[in-house]
């Protein structure tokens, strides 16, 4: 499976105010490239926050866009999403994944949400090894990795990320602000992870740049 992490942040790498004001960070050229990557995809892939928060439907939505919606997938060790929610009202029509180190939850299961039990690592999240390796089980091939900071940082962790998509916009909220990523527990720079940049473009008055796995 190939793994693709989407960012968008501020040019300091905010995600959110303080109070959590995020929408828009970037602007509608920026947010409709993203539509397309999601279409270039077979499955959005979520945390559990992201989830709670924001209530997304992770669809695609382009004028005259007629091709296959990606499955949504959601990581959600204790099954807390809300029966009421956009992905698992759509659960019967779009594939809709809640990947969980627990038994399935009828309360998913019956209303068309397909849930995936996966072993936890050693710091008791799941496995993101694992859920990659289930998921590609399931047919999906192509993964767009959209969650918030600490989603990101688990998957960079991992060493999962083969493609990188930053949308940056041209404003600055300071350290106050949401960081667009989460611990990655580095102790030297020889631990970071290393991308390299492929292209950068302007998408209105936004910076679009790519990166590629070294």
């Amino acid at each position: 499976m190939s793994v693709t992490l989407k960012l968008a942040t501020s040019l300091d790498g905010r995600i959110a105010t303080a109070a959590g004001e995020s929408r828009w960070i970037t602007g509608p050229e920026a947010r409709e490239a993203v539509h397309h990557l999601r279409a270039q995809h077979d499955a959005v892939l979520i945390g559990i926050e992201t989830a709670l928060a924001d209530d997304p439907e992770l669809t695609v939505r382009l004028p005259d866009y007629q091709g296959p919606q990606p499955a949504r997938v959601v990581l959600d060790s204790r099954q807390r999403l809300p029966e009421g929610s956009k992905l698992v009202s759509g659960a019967r029509d779009i594939p809709t994944y809640v990947v969980t180190t627990a038994a399935p939850d009828p309360r998913l299961t019956d209303l068309g949400v397909r849930v995936i039990r996966s072993p936890a690592g050693a710091d008791g999240r799941l496995d993101l090894t694992a859920v990659v390796r289930l998921l590609a089980a399931e047919g999906l091939a192509r993964l767009f990795v959209e969650g918030g900071g600490q989603v990101a940082a688990s998957f960079l962790r991992a060493g999962l990320v083969d493609a990188l998509e930053w949308f940056r916009a041209p404003l600055v909220l300071g350290a106050e602000g949401r960081p667009g990523m989460g611990n990655l527990e580095i102790s030297a720079l020889s631990d970071a992870p290393r991308l390299k940049r492929v292209d950068v473009r302007e998408v209105g008055s936004d910076l679009w740049e790519r990166y590629e796995r070294i």
